[in-house]
Order: C-alpha cells, then structure tokens, then sequence
C-alpha cells in the first residue's frame, strides 16, 4: 500500500522538494498523452495528479494508461462525480478562500459514501484560491472570489484557519493557466505560520518560478497548463525539481 501523506511529510520534513505533473483527462489523451508518457520514461516525477474543470471529467482511460507509471496517481477534482476508485489517493479538497458551501462541504457530501468504501488514500486538503491575474477555471466554477495577490494576512488566516480545521495540507493555486503565479512573498509568510506542508500551484512555466517558489518554502509544487502546449518540459522540470537543492 502506497502511504501518500506520510511521504509528503518524510520528505517535507527533510528538506526534499517534490514536483506533480497535473494531467486533465480532457486534454491529455491523442499525441499530448503520447507525448506525455514518453517523458514520464525519461523521468518520473514524484507525484501524477488528475483533474479537471469540467464536470463530465472522466478519468479512467488515462489511469488505465498510465498504470505502468510508478509515480502514485492522485486525484485533483473539481467535484464529487470526478472520483475514481481506480486512483491511488485523493486531495479532498475543501475551498476554504471562498464561501460558496458547495466547495466547503456540499460535494464533498455526494461522493463521501462511495470513498469511504473504496481503498483510495484520503487527504484532507485546504485549498486557497489567489488572484493569478485573469478569471480562473476554479474562480468560474466556483462562483468564489480569490483572495488579492497581495493580501498576505488574509491568505495567513485562511490558511492556519484550514491547519486549525484539520487539514493535512494547504494548497495555494493561482489557477490553471493564471498570468502570475503566487508570489514568493506570500509562500514564505504562509510558510512560516504552518506546521503542515504548503503546496503551490498556478502560472508556473519555467525554472526560475519553481526556484522562486521553492526557496520561499513551498514543499510540493504542481506544474501542468504548461506541458499541455510544451509536453517536452516535463522530465526537465522533474529533474530540476529531484537535483534542487
């Protein structure tokens, strides 16, 4: 059995960064999922989360493809019907930078049943929206207002707010495609106040934002708008991300 959580922690802990490559069922299927697997046998990165914006999001054909793939295979939804028993583990994500009790509980609601009973790792996941510059899939769907990119102290409260709840991890997303990514800034200040690791997603497409982000503390980063249009920079920024230092 894949312990998902206890790694993330071991190797947060450590000092080790981690990088997931974030696959969209919708989008990663013909010559982009060719491609994508060829550089998962040049390099596997840490993690493979799959998800996406829309609701008819179905999931099993690509985990069916990429089972010989070693990295463990977590789910990234975007609501309850993109649950799959077939996936190693799941960030049960709760949109605690919103008020919609939709994305705070509601769906989570739906689909509780079916994942109580499947064998599907749990992670209890407090997911902050930040304004990355443009209307996000997550900001649409949603119907929830990020949080400013310079609001820092909110994003500390939100933040150790979803710590104090219970959640396993934070996550800070800019949004798929968002023309800024969350700034080093407010890494290091949400950092600083968690005792649980900080995951950072959202507008990152080249070394220099992943060194930005990771020297100001983020543990796991998730990098995927960009591999859909350049599939080749995937073994170069997991290999970035496993020699960093």
């Amino acid at each position: 059995m894949i312990h998902i959580y206890d790694n993330i922690c071991t190797n947060a802990g450590r000092g080790k960064k981690m990088l997931a490559v974030l696959l969209d069922p919708d989008k990663c299927s013909g010559s982009v999922l060719a491609d994508t697997l060829a550089e998962f046998e040049k390099c596997t990165p840490d993690f493979i989360f799959i998800g996406g914006s829309s609701g008819m999001c179905n999931s099993d054909d690509l985990l069916q493809s990429l089972q010989h793939i070693p990295s463990p295979k977590i789910l990234f939804p975007g609501d309850a019907s993109q649950f799959n028993p077939g996936a190693d583990g799941l960030l049960f994500l709760s949109l605690i930078s919103g008020r919609n009790a939709d994305y705070l509980i509601g769906q989570h609601v739906q689909s509780a049943i079916e994942i109580k009973k499947s064998n599907v790792e749990v992670i209890p996941t407090g997911y902050i929206l930040i304004d990355g510059g443009n209307h996000s899939a997550v900001q649409r769907v949603s119907n929830t207002t990020p949080i400013g990119a310079d609001d820092i102290d909110e994003c500390i409260s939100t933040a150790v707010a979803g710590e104090l709840l219970g959640m396993k991890l934070i996550y800070l997303e800019a949004g798929s495609g968002a023309a800024v990514a969350v700034s080093a800034e407010m890494i290091s200040a949400v950092k600083q106040q968690l005792n649980i690791p900080l995951i950072v997603g959202g507008g990152i497409k080249t070394t220099e934002q992943l060194i930005s982000a990771l020297n100001a503390g983020a543990d796991l980063i998730v990098v995927g708008n960009i591999f859909e249009t350049e599939t080749g920079k995937i073994a170069e920024f997991v290999r970035f991300v496993k020699n960093f230092c």
